[in-house]
């Protein structure tokens, strides 16, 4: 059975990648993604939280990532934008639901 923390990790990684495939060239960065989490999700996150849910979806070629001194742009890949629609199924991500 799964527990509520995985749940939770699995729910926010979808809701990351369907944030960033409605975002204008699937791009966008770690300050403008937290307050989206925050606001319109209540994923109320530390930056450390959100750089490692970041980093292993970089990790599952899920987004890419990258770390200037301003803070992290994440950019949505093929592979992630399907799993955002539920086209692909990636372990660790939770799969969209119908009409969702």
């Amino acid at each position: 059975m799964q527990s509520y923390a995985d749940f939770e990790t699995e729910g926010r990684r979808l809701v990351i990648l369907r944030i960033l495939s409605r975002r204008s060239q699937f791009t966008t960065n770690e300050y403008s993604l937290n307050d989206e989490l925050k606001g319109a999700y209540a994923h109320h996150i530390s930056r450390d939280r959100l750089h490692s849910d970041l980093a292993w979806l970089d990790e599952q070629g899920l987004v890419i990532t990258q770390q200037p001194r301003a803070g992290w742009v994440i950019t949505l890949t093929g592979r992630g934008a399907d799993c955002a629609e539920g086209l692909a199924n990636v372990p660790g991500v939770a799969k969209p639901r119908p009409g969702a």
